[in-house]
């Protein structure tokens, strides 16, 4: 019974003791924690951090279970683990655990890694776990896993060459596969940032290249006379674009070696106007390197296309060096200079004139007309139409340089000179005939001239049925020959159109032209002498040689027709070499262009062994053509004179310009000679120096400065016989007077002196002003502005009053301005003694005497009573040798009345004076009577001077010294 009583209590401690037992089993750390057995990992240089493959996680079967003690619940250190431990000497890596439960860790860097030193690391791993209970004992190992870990490489480094410097020696021209070659090295670990991939030169404008590898070679062939030495500064990339440190200095010395070419040769040769001929080559010779030479042949070549119209010619008006040419006959500039009498090309852009030709530019928009009556409208005769052209390659349309087409109503053309796909044609219609039948109505031309963008001279010889052509002085036959009906009667009167043609019907223009034009000349008669039309397209600057006597049969010497180009043949080097050294550049201009001609010799030689023939190079240099001095034009004269109302009416009227003179000068800098040599003395100056020259002039023209001329009561007038006996023409509007033509300043100033003025309604006429410029070379340089002033002098009529001496005379102020600015050069010749009538000269005289002698008494009576005061004063004084000053104002009070009365009446002495000395020469009474009025008033003169010094001398009896 006792026992069945503690039976239910037993029970309840053996399950107790049970469960105990089997918490404690469950406590036992059975299992060890798993890992991989292999990890791979990377880390950079510049981080800790490795990243593993596969992540390090360390696994444990021993998972940890939840139990009860002391009344709490706590969860068993079984399962988890605690920790890794890496086995190597001097690992630089450490393992730390990220989370127990998972068993999650990581490996990282201790320290910076340097992949330099060891670019990979190997060592083992190995995990444990916490062990049994709480102080973690019996704890478990897993096994070793062996790490491998590669270090990534950083680009901390830069380039560096292995040399400090590189040279090298080469022979001039030459190209070379490799010179040298340059090499850089770099520190980095890795493959892509250990490599050098390029090298570059960093010195600009050099012959040289360089390779990836580090080659340098030359570009082109080194000439050893251009540069000796080249110094170029070399660097490096590696391939992470890093650039070297420190750059390398790479010489390049350049070796002379025996190259055949034209020695002694100045590639600037200076040109001065006006010194004739300039020796081009005057120590050239030819280097041929001790080849043999069996002929040798060379081209000079002078290169002036871009100067005026294709070279250097004078820049006169076209009709001017037609007549200079001897081209005689009527000739009619249509592209004139603008000018008051030739207006109608104001519109054309031009280049001014200056310094070149007269060149006019049509843009396919802009034409003009010519007036009427300027050419006639009716050419049966022979004609010549001449004109320089510079066209390029255009449209297919029809480009018209000249036509004469209806004026209204239709659009017929008459005649007709254009371009038409790089062909030239001319188009000339014949008038109504009674036979109605085909005849030669269209010419056309085909010629590479027109349209190479170059600057040609055509000249068209018209003689019905046949036409000749002229492009630069050869002769150019048709090669097409079109026929037409003659035109159909009609009573329309005609228009004359350049750089387009009219159509009358429409009233518009058609047919531009596109391209420059200069100097478009219709002549009647023809133009086929040639020696005028190679006078007209002659340059004026080219290449001349003067050959040697014993040289002259060995050399053979051919020109281009302009003399722009010449070929030398010869066989014997020596003779080659002494024509070359005469060859010479030669301007016949008196003030040519300035500017730069190019010259090139082209040598072409053949030697006994073809296989080692030389190659001479080409050679090339210029002409520098310097400023010429420029001259100033002086114009000088009589510029302001007075003549009668009848000298204007009469037949013969006014000179304009009777003592012109033309004077042109030149001023040049003359450098003063100095003792001291070496020494620059700063007070020297350079002086000026101006010369007088002689040149001709182009034209003169007369213009009215004020209102236009009156043609029904004024005119401008000129001898013209004795303007075609000076060689010169003469054209006048109502706005003045032109006269042309190339011609002495001489020649000039004598048809000048000529020009008259006629006025034969001058009641209302008091002055008229005139103005005269002259220039030369087609305006390149124009004189100053003379101007000219004539006054009318209109004399009084006595009958209208009956005592002259009371009104005031209608003459004396013109005379009296005309007397002022002549200053008594204005009257040349005997017409002038009629400008003052006889009675104004005699009142003149008179009340000039009448002043002078007032004027002396004057001063006589003054002095005297001076002298009565100064004795007065004396006689007073008590043997006092101090000065009183009340004796010298004593002069004030009656000279302030005096003095003022005095300067007027001398202004009014010099000014009659003036006018006195501008007509002594014209009435003989008057200076006579003059000089006896002077002879008294000296001898009035002399004798109270004589009282006076007697008055004024010192009484020294009286003074105590």
């Amino acid at each position: 019974m006792q026992f069945r009583r503690y039976k239910p209590f037993a029970s309840a401690i053996g399950l107790v003791l049970g469960l105990l037992c089997a918490v404690e089993a469950a406590k036992v750390n059975k299992h060890k924690p798993w890992i991989e057995t292999t990890y791979h990992g990377i880390v950079t240089e510049n981080d800790d951090k490795v990243l593993l493959d596969p992540p390090l996680i360390a696994l444990d079967k021993d998972a940890p279970l939840r139990y009860a003690e002391s009344f709490e619940v706590t969860f068993t250190k079984e399962g988890e683990i605690c920790g890794f431990r890496i086995h190597g000497q001097n690992v630089p890596f450490e393992a730390v655990v990220l989370d127990k439960s998972t068993g999650e860790g990581v490996i990282r860097a201790k320290d910076k890694l340097d992949c330099e030193l060891q670019k990979e690391h190997t060592f083992t791993i190995q995990a444990y776990d916490c062990g049994e209970g709480p102080d973690g004992a019996n704890m478990k190992k897993s096994h070793k896993a062996n790490v491998h870990i590669q270090v990534n490489d950083v680009n901390e480094y830069s380039p560096v060459f292995k040399e400090k410097s590189y040279k090298a020696t080469v022979i001039e021209g030459k190209k070379y596969d490799s010179i040298l070659k340059v090499e850089a090295v770099d520190a980095d670990c890795s493959f892509q940032y250990s490599q050098i991939c390029s090298y570059e030169i960093v010195t600009p404008d050099v012959p040289f290249s360089v390779d990836k590898d580090g080659n340098i070679k030359n570009t082109e062939k080194l000439n050893y006379s251009k540069e000796r030495m080249y110094k170029l500064t070399v660097t490096a990339y590696d391939c992470g674009k890093n650039r070297a440190s420190e750059d390398v200095l790479v010489k390049i010395n350049i070796k002379p070696t025996c190259k055949p070419s034209w020695q002694g040769f100045n590639k600037r040769i200076e040109y001065e106007p006006g010194t004739g001929s300039l020796a081009l080559f005057p120590s050239m010779r030819l280097e041929t390197c001790e080849e043999p030479i069996t002929s040798i042949q060379a081209t000079i070549e002078l290169e002036t296309s871009h100067i005026g119209k294709g070279c250097d010619r004078d820049t006169y008006s076209e009709k001017s060096l037609h007549k200079l040419c001897g081209a005689s006959g009527n000739t009619v500039e249509l592209l004139p200079t603008p000018s008051s009498a030739t207006n109608w090309t104001v519109g054309l852009p031009t280049d001014n004139g200056h310094d070149s030709d007269q060149v006019f530019e049509f843009n396919g928009t802009q034409a003009i007309k010519i007036p009427e009556g300027v050419v006639s409208t009716s050419l049966k005769e022979p004609f010549t139409v001449s004109v320089w052209m510079r066209h390029g390659p255009g449209a297919r349309e029809k480009e018209t340089i000249l036509c004469n087409s209806d004026k209204t109503d239709m659009n017929r053309h008459h005649y007709s000179f254009y371009v038409h796909n790089c062909r030239l044609i001319l188009l000339l219609r014949q008038d109504p005939t009674e036979a109605e039948s085909y005849k030669p109505a269209e010419f056309h031309w085909k010629l590479d001239q027109v349209c190479d963008k170059e600057w040609h001279h055509y000249v068209l010889n018209i003689e019905f049925p046949s036409v000749t052509l002229f492009v630069d002085g050869v002769t150019f036959e048709p090669f097409l020959v079109t026929e037409d009906y003659p035109l159909h009667a009609s009573k329309l009167d005609t228009q004359l159109t350049v750089g387009a043609c009219w159509q009358g019907g429409s009233a518009h223009m058609a047919q531009f032209f596109r391209g420059n034009l200069a100097g478009l000349m219709i002549r009647t008669g023809k133009l086929d002498n040639k020696k005028v039309i190679d006078c007209l397209y002659t340059c004026k600057e080219g290449l001349d040689v003067q050959l040697p006597e014993e040289v002259s049969n060995t050399v053979k010497v051919q020109f281009n027709p302009n003399q722009s180009s010449l070929t030398l043949e010869g066989d014997d080097i020596e003779s080659f070499e002494k024509v070359m050294q005469h060859i010479s550049y030669l301007n016949s201009r008196q003030f040519p262009t300035p500017g730069i001609r190019h010259l090139r010799i082209s040598t072409t030689v053949k030697c006994f062994n073809e296989e080692t023939c030389i190659s001479v190079p080409d050679s090339e240099g210029y002409v520098m053509v310097l400023q010429p001095e420029e001259p100033k034009i002086s114009l000088s004269g009589i510029d302001h004179f007075a003549r009668g109302a009848l000298d204007f009416e009469s037949s013969e009227g006014v000179t304009l310009f009777p003592e012109l003179r033309i004077v042109s000068t030149i001023t040049r800098e003359v450098e003063p000679e100095t003792e001291t040599e070496g020494e620059d003395d700063p007070t020297v100056q350079e002086t000026v120096v101006s010369e007088e020259i002689m040149h001709n002039l182009d034209t003169c023209e007369v213009t009215v400065v004020g209102d236009d001329l009156d043609g029904e009561h004024e005119s401008l007038e000129v001898d013209l016989t004795q303007v075609q006996q000076h060689g010169l023409e003469m054209s006048s509007s109502n706005v003045g007077m032109i006269i042309t033509g190339v011609n002495t300043m001489a020649n000039y100033e004598q048809v000048l002196h000529l020009i008259r003025y006629r006025n034969w309604h001058t009641e209302a006429l008091f002055d008229r002003k005139f103005k005269l410029v002259c220039s030369e070379l087609n305006g390149r340089y124009i004189s100053n502005e003379f101007k000219v002033e004539v006054n009318v002098i209109h004399t009084v009529n006595p009958i209208e009053h009956a005592n002259n001496a009371m009104v005031q005379p209608q003459f004396i102020n013109p005379v009296h301005h005309a007397s002022v600015d002549l200053s008594g050069h204005n009257l040349v010749n005997a017409h002038q003694a009629s400008v003052v009538p006889s009675a104004a000269t005699i009142v003149i005289v008179v009340c000039v005497s009448f002043l002078v002698f007032m004027i002396i008494l004057g001063v006589f009576r003054i002095r005297a009573a001076h002298q009565r005061t100064m004795r007065d004063q004396e006689n007073g004084k008590e043997n006092e040798m101090d000065w009183d000053d009340s004796a010298l104002t004593i002069t004030v009070n009656p000279m302030e009345t005096y003095e003022d009365q005095h300067s007027s009446e001398e202004e009014e002495e010099e000014e009659e004076e003036e006018s006195e000395d501008g007509e002594e020469e014209d009435d003989i009474t008057s200076a006579e009577s003059e000089s006896s009025e002077d002879e008294e008033g000296a001898e009035q003169e002399d004798q109270q001077g004589a009282s006076r010094q007697q008055q004024l001398e010192w009484d020294d009896s009286t003074l105590t010294y």
